[in-house]
């Protein structure tokens, strides 16, 4: 019989939507306090609203609610009612505590400072609202819609969406602030990357090696690792062969090849990188 899916507690909710509404305030802390007043804008639907900020002087928090709505609609039918309300809160909420912060004025006056924390604040406060399942940004949910349809990956769509937005800024804000907001960009993305993904990089490891039993041993008196045995065979001799996977950190890497090395120099190492890695037995190894 299969398990059933728990529902969210209250705990977990209030707690998603407190982290929701901090992302919130240091997003809008970077746009009003930092890019806004410096004529330094971002890419996606945040970069249109601003520059359409900057020629019809309707508020931020409201051209960047108006023209999210239709992806909300589209997000709610192909991703989600919890992205919706999660998207949908973040929005408002933006649009309400934009509001005040809009009259306090620049906190820096140098564009490239407003570019570099501007592009830090803003990475971090969309990053914290995306790992709590919101958005305050579209762009993707219309990628995901139109690359059934186009020739194109979501990742170049959002590329070229973001070409257009850096190339009309540059008629209506003048070139150089245009190479600002492309800086922005860049730093934000950034940014939203180690917010979403952590900064402990770890690597998952694949070891073949005809020593495994005392190299699993190794690897786990030397390092403090436990280890994963996979079975497989090799695809040229047809020989069963056992894998040894295990995950480090980048700073046990170099001791991993070592220990590796010293039982066979012959095995062969695959390393990739992780994005993620949960589990409290990975958090504590034993040195």
């Amino acid at each position: 019989m299969s398990k059933q899916h728990k529902k969210e507690t209250v705990g977990h909710l209030l707690r998603r939507y407190l982290f929701i509404s901090i992302g919130v305030v240091i997003t809008a802390v970077a746009l009003d306090l930092f890019l806004i007043p410096n004529s330094v804008i971002d890419g996606g639907i945040i970069g249109i609203a601003l520059i359409l900020n900057f020629i019809s002087g309707v508020p931020f928090g409201i051209l960047i609610l108006i023209l999210n709505l239709p992806f909300l609609f589209f997000g709610y039918k192909h991703i989600g009612k919890n992205f919706f309300f999660s998207s949908s809160y973040s929005i408002a909420l933006l649009a309400i505590v934009e509001f005040p912060l809009k009259n306090l004025g620049p906190f820096v006056t140098d564009s490239l400072l407003a570019t570099v924390f501007g592009g830090l604040l803003l990475g971090a406060g969309v990053g914290t609202i995306i790992r709590n399942g919101g958005a305050l940004d579209g762009t993707e949910i219309l990628g995901i819609l139109l690359t059934k349809k186009i020739p194109y990956s979501v990742g170049e769509f959002v590329m070229f969406f973001n070409l257009f937005i850096f190339g009309w800024a540059g008629f209506v804000l003048g070139p150089e602030k245009a190479m600002y907001s492309i800086i922005t960009y860049y730093i934000a993305s950034k940014a939203i990357d180690i917010v979403i993904q952590g900064l402990d990089e770890t690597k998952a490891v694949f070891i073949i090696s005809d020593e495994y039993d005392e190299l699993k041993e190794a690897i786990r008196l030397r390092l403090g690792r436990s280890t994963t045995m996979l079975h497989g065979r090799g695809g040229y001799t047809d020989n069963e062969k056992d894998v040894i996977y295990v995950v480090v950190t980048r700073l046990e890497i170099s001791k991993l090849k070592q220990i590796t090395t010293d039982v066979d120099p012959n095995a062969f190492l695959t390393i990739m990188n992780t994005h993620e890695t949960h589990g409290a037995t990975f958090k504590s190894p034993i040195h």
